[in-house]
């Protein structure tokens, strides 16, 4: 679905993405893993748009979307999460879902004055779907309770149900599990399964959980130093000589060795 072709961001002397190319097959759930800096959230940004590259290319789907901006890629299908989530404080949580379809009657001036009927039935179908999605996720007991007091995993649930508003293709997640207590991260992790399985999501996710990582991710990509160092699966990834070194540690490495 997506293909990342000999990707370059500088930023002045620094070389964030380095050259990297990979692929994210459609009905994956491709893992994203490597050290901090390695330049895991660049590329995420490159191609999700909120940064232009300095050279190479994106393509989705055969199309090519090299830096096209976000809400263009929203409309296709391309969805992001970010590491901090970026709920609407003050809305409840069903708010905060019926908000993310665009191009809503009563965003116009207008329709409020000459178009209330239509507006009103809008508003009675965006509610009926925010309602299945905070059901889907487990999270319906929360429907009315301001964002801004939701925990850190109850955001991410949150932000994880507003690519269910709209017709997500793609989504890119950005270490979904940070700050997120044990149990609501297995909540997490099979909402994501479930998307991917039910409803045929593909999902690029960036986490340092290898056991989160092993639980949904097949195939793995490993970055470091702004390029692709490693794929395969998760086992696969964790006994590389290469990724032990550069990404788990050498104290790991020779750990493992000595035992």
């Amino acid at each position: 679905m997506i293909v990342v072709e000999d990707l370059h961001k500088h930023f002045g002397g620094f070389h964030a993405v380095d050259g990297a190319s990979l692929e994210i097959k459609s009905g994956s759930i491709t893992g994203l893993i490597g050290p901090n800096g390695a330049g895991k959230t660049s590329l995420f940004n490159v191609i999700a748009g909120r940064l232009p590259p300095t050279s190479g290319k994106v393509t989705m789907a055969g199309e090519d979307i090299t830096g096209l901006p976000p809400h263009v890629l929203f409309h296709k299908g391309l969805l992001r999460t970010f590491q901090i989530a970026h709920e609407f404080s003050s809305m409840t949580v069903r708010e905060n879902l019926m908000m993310v379809p665009g191009g809503q009657s009563g965003e116009g001036l207008l329709a409020t004055w000459f178009g209330r009927g239509r507006i009103a039935q809008e508003e009675a179908t965006l509610l009926k779907k925010a309602d299945e999605v905070l059901d889907f996720l487990t999270i319906s007991h929360l429907r009315d309770e301001k964002a801004g007091n939701l925990s850190g995993g109850q955001k991410k649930l949150l932000e994880l149900g507003r690519t269910m508003m709209v017709d997500a293709k793609i989504v890119f997640l950005d270490e979904v599990g940070a700050g997120v207590n044990r149990t609501l991260l297995m909540t997490i992790a099979d909402a994501i399964i479930r998307l991917n399985r039910e409803r045929g999501y593909t999902f690029c996710v960036i986490e340092h959980d290898m056991d989160f990582i092993r639980k949904l991710c097949d195939p793995v990509i490993v970055m470091a130093e702004g390029k692709v160092l490693a794929q395969g699966t998760a086992d696969e990834i964790m006994q590389n000589e290469a990724v032990i070194e550069a990404y788990l540690g050498t104290g790991l490495k020779n750990k493992e060795k000595a035992g």
